[in-house]
């Protein structure tokens, strides 16, 4: 299970280093994507091709849905961690995640999130939230 957040930052030449932690789980391949919140995603292997069928899943018919599966297979490449256990990012995926130098990599259960350290931090993914946030949330989810 992939959890916890971790500061670290990103290299001259775009490779930024996997915590041991949360690389464990990934191993040494993984999918990497554009995430929906401004972040760059790392699956494992497995939980990509669970990700991928619930996409195959989708209807083709529903506008939304195809832009949806567009968005994630279009942004979506294998990627490799090498043996010093970093990664490269892209430049254009750098520019995407507003990447500078700062990064916070979060486990997020079933995949890893790579953050733009000041886009974490004025996002809701890093505001100092409490259980009284989420009130109707769990009792939507029965959570």
């Amino acid at each position: 299970m992939l959890l916890g957040s971790f500061q670290n930052s990103i290299d001259a030449k775009n490779r930024c280093i996997i915590p041991a932690k949360l690389r464990d789980e990934l191993g040494f391949k993984c999918v990497m994507s554009k995430g929906l919140d401004g972040c760059i995603i790392l699956y494992p292997l497995q939980t990509w091709e669970a990700q991928k069928k619930q996409l195959m899943e989708l209807p083709y018919s529903d506008e939304a849905a195809r832009k949806y599966r567009r968005f994630i297979v279009a942004n979506a490449m294998e990627a490799d961690i090498d043996k010093q256990g970093r990664i490269l990012i892209p430049q254009q995926w750098k520019e995407f995640a507003k990447i500078s130098k700062d990064l916070v990599t979060v486990g997020n259960l079933d995949y890893v999130e790579i953050w733009a350290q000041e886009v974490f931090d004025s996002s809701e993914a890093g505001a100092k939230l409490g259980p009284e946030d989420f009130k109707d949330f769990s009792k939507s989810y029965q959570i």
